[in-house]
């Protein structure tokens, strides 16, 4: 069938007849007949004419004349004496009321009491007035205009049929019947007149409780039903009951064509429109329960692709914006569920700082799942600690999911101590990491590092049921699809970057191994929002990067993901250029990464013997014996050791660059570009420049690289160049004793000018003419200290 559902207006209420192609190619009719299925009806309906809202209260004249029995009370109803009393009346669900409760109006008018409601169209009849007809009587309502007269008819009439098929609908005795008011319900509210939300709601609703209340109907019955409210689904969000009962049907018949037929285009409203399925989250579990039936079909996952492929359209862009939200909330809700059972446990298990410091015992909490202990093998334990080390392994066993989880104090203190006491730096940057690491030693730690410290520290694995292991695949596969797309994988990786799965999922070695194709999608995208998403949300936190590192949990072969995310492709820097030459990254690395990053240039990883010469280049490791194994290292291969000698070579002309003497002063002429100025300081010696003009001349953010080897400049003046946020965030971290710096007229934005902040001995700053906000300013004064004569005109801040 085609899944591309159309869209038809709220005041148009025209539906053309669409020719449905099968979705499943194979089928043919013979086989939808095996199938047991109704065929849909598609009601091919179009009202012309005025619309109206549907009224729920107004102003409006009421008189009342009762049948006249006597010649006198002819004479006082005649309409020369009749008299016309002002209401503001109320459509209830049941009956006709006023606000105020008095002469014609003392006692409401029951819906079921109206026997009809009929625009007065005899001759001399009064201006805009309709009648109700009712026992022993007639209601006159007088409006103030033919089109209120007409909204008023229309919204009374709507109220009274609404009310007589609740009654109908409540106490079915023949379902032929009950289907054929179902029908005429159906069709009421598709050529209704009246425009609003609760005129296709209301029979929804009404077909609802039928349903809930009616338990035993047979299948072709519950199909027959559907196919009778199909129309009216395909403009309206099915209410939750209704969901709960379409859920039902897809699980107990996943093969019926009711579920291909009418289900598609519901399922695809909801993913098209729907804003937020925490306030309806039946929604969600009912296109949770469509997209398993789909897969249950013969031709499986080919299915849901072709139905995903429907739901991004065939052009690069898809143009509904909440579909990928909503695909990935359903997709993460069903992967929850599969876990459901122990998260909901989690009151039996360890918690993620008791995992960290192995420090809960069996006695401190009354399980209600059997729990049993059980040591683990002494030369297991014996590789990390000393023979006094004891692992502690907890089974916890239920219908669905067997979880195995080793603790160790003694492992986890060792690694903590190897961790901090790899490298020591004396830089600003180690310093503060170090004080951030300790204020937080007392939090809540890291789920990554709480799941797995080491492979042979602690083990998680989980078995789940074969309805558990088929709900997982399907939606994993899904994300596998959604990241194909090159207009989703942006906001897909937004979406994931924060790791929204349980810590059962992640220790789950199938659910990792499936998902490591994602975030291979993500690595090898070259824009910088997508890979940069592989990184930690916020700091602190672990992120993809670290969970499929060596040594992290998720990692099962050997580094080659983790080099991925750092690859050089075509001669571009992916994750690298936006990162990774950050002394931040790289000091990340050598605490946490630094043995799978020696071990992966060892056996000949372009990158990783790249990485290795960074941090000898920036002075990231301190230890000289390990900065002597990094360099055997990366004399073990050719490409190291080409890398090492080109960095020997750089390091000499730096050290040449940097010797005393040459010019104080230097000004570059306008025009001059970053191959002008990388060419002209490697032509002597510039130890003693303090000061450096390039203003005027169109250099970029790419000479940063050759501004931050002169060690003694103070003042630099960037005005009128194309000098960004990249080549500021540069500066920043190796020029920390500039006092001048000149930014007028240059495309720095409060990402960059963030970055200065660091730069404690800044005197003079001229933001003039940049994208400085009022709030960066603030930051800015608050975090230099010596900052005594700043710029900020024609500015937010000005």
């Amino acid at each position: 069938m085609d899944f591309n559902s159309s869209n038809s207006g709220g005041g148009d209420h025209t539906q053309g007849s669409e020719d449905k192609s099968c979705l499943l190619p194979e089928t043919s009719a013979s086989d939808l007949n095996k199938l047991g299925a109704a065929p849909c009806r598609r009601a091919n309906y179009c009202t012309n004419g005025m619309r109206y809202k549907l009224l729920q209260e107004g102003d409006i004249q009421v008189c009342v004349i009762r049948h006249p029995r006597t010649f006198l009370s002819k004479i006082l109803t005649s309409k020369f004496l009749r008299r016309w009393e002002p209401h503001h009346l109320t459509l209830a669900h049941n009956s006709l009321a006023s606000a105020t409760p008095a002469g014609y109006m003392e006692n409401a008018i029951s819906y079921s009491a109206i026997e009809d409601v009929q625009l007065l169209s005899w001759e001399n009849a009064p201006k805009y007035c309709l009648q109700l007809t009712i026992p022993g009587g007639t209601v006159l309502l007088q409006a103030a205009n033919s089109y209120l007269r007409d909204q008023w008819f229309h919204s009374l009439q709507w109220k009274k049929k609404i009310y007589k098929y609740k009654k109908v609908l409540s106490n079915p005795s023949r379902w032929e019947v009950v289907l054929k008011e179902i029908r005429t319900l159906v069709d009421m509210a598709l050529f209704s007149p009246l425009q609003d939300d609760s005129i296709h709601q209301a029979p929804l609703e009404i077909v609802s409780k039928l349903l809930s209340e009616n338990l035993k109907l047979t299948t072709q019955e519950h199909e027959n039903i559907i196919v009778e409210i199909a129309p009216l689904l395909e403009n309206n969000h099915p209410p939750p009951d209704l969901c709960e009962f379409f859920c039902k049907h897809c699980r107990e018949r996943p093969r019926s064509m009711v579920v291909i037929e009418v289900f598609t285009p519901v399922v695809q409203r909801i993913l098209k429109h729907n804003m937020d399925f925490g306030k309806c989250p039946r929604l969600r579990l009912f296109t949770q329960e469509y997209i398993l039936a789909l897969n249950e079909l013969n031709a499986g996952m080919e299915v849901v692709k072709k139905f995903i492929h429907s739901m991004h359209g065939p052009t690069g862009q898809c143009p509904h914006p909440r579909v990928l939200p909503n695909l990935v909330a359903v997709c993460l809700a069903a992967i929850y569920s599969c876990y459901e059972e122990f998260i909901n446990s989690r009151d039996n298990s360890p918690s993620l700082k008791e995992i960290r410091n192995g420090c809960q015992q069996q006695c401190d909490r009354k399980p209600n799942m059997p729990l049993r202990h059980l040591h683990s093998s002494p030369d297991l334990v014996s590789q990390e600690v000393n023979s006094d080390a004891r692992m502690k392994t907890i089974i916890v066993n239920s219908t669905e999911i067997h979880v195995e989880l080793g603790r160790s104090n003694m492992v986890n203190q060792k690694l903590k101590g190897s961790t901090s006491s790899s490298t020591t730096s004396t830089s600003t940057c180690t310093n503060s990491s170090s004080s951030s690491s300790s204020s937080n030693s007392d939090s809540e730690p890291s789920l990554i590092d709480c799941l797995l410290v080491s492979p042979t520290c602690s083990t998680m694995v989980i078995e789940l049921s074969s309805q558990a292991e088929r709900v997982l695949g399907c939606y994993v596969e899904i994300l596998k699809m959604l990241s194909d797309y090159d207009d989703w994988r942006p906001a897909l990786a937004s979406l994931l970057q924060p790791i929204p799965f349980p810590k059962e999922a992640l220790a789950h070695v199938k659910f990792t191994k499936e998902l490591k194709y994602v975030i291979q999608r993500f690595a090898e995208d070259p824009r910088q929002e997508v890979h940069s998403c592989l990184l930690s949300v916020r700091a602190g936190k672990d992120g993809w990067f670290q969970l499929y590192s060596p040594g992290g949990v998720a990692c099962d072969d050997d580094g080659e993901l983790f080099a991925s995310m750092v690859r050089v492709c075509n001669n571009v820097h992916i994750l690298m250029g936006s990162c990774y030459k950050t002394k931040k990254f790289l000091l990340s690395l050598a605490e946490n990464k630094l043995g799978p990053c020696m071990l992966l240039a060892l056996r000949g990883n372009q990158t990783m013997v790249e990485i290795l010469c960074l941090m000898l280049e920036y002075n990231i490791i301190d230890n000289n014996d390990t900065q002597l194994q990094i360099i055997s290292t990366l004399e073990s291969t050719d490409v190291g050791k080409k890398m090492y000698e080109q960095l020997c070579d750089r390091q000499r002309e730096l050290k040449e660059l940097q010797r005393k003497g040459g010019p104080t002063r230097l000004t570059l002429p306008s025009k001059s570009t970053d191959a002008d100025l990388a060419r002209l300081l490697s032509s002597g010696s510039f130890g003693n420049l303090e000061n450096l003009s390039l203003a005027f001349t169109n250099v970029t953010s790419a000479c940063a690289e050759q501004l931050i080897k002169l060690p003694s400049l103070k003042q630099l003046n960037l005005w009128s160049t194309q000098f960004g946020d990249a080549g500021l965030r540069v500066l920043s971290e190796h020029l920390t004793s500039l006092q001048v710096l000149n930014l007028c007229e240059t495309p720095v934005t409060d990402a960059g000018l963030l970055a200065l902040s660091s730069m404690r001995s800044l005197c003079s700053l001229n933001m003039n003419s940049t994208k400085l906000s009022a709030d960066t300013y603030e930051d800015l004064k608050a975090k230099l200290p010596n900052l005594k004569e700043v710029d900020v005109r024609y500015t937010e801040a000005w």
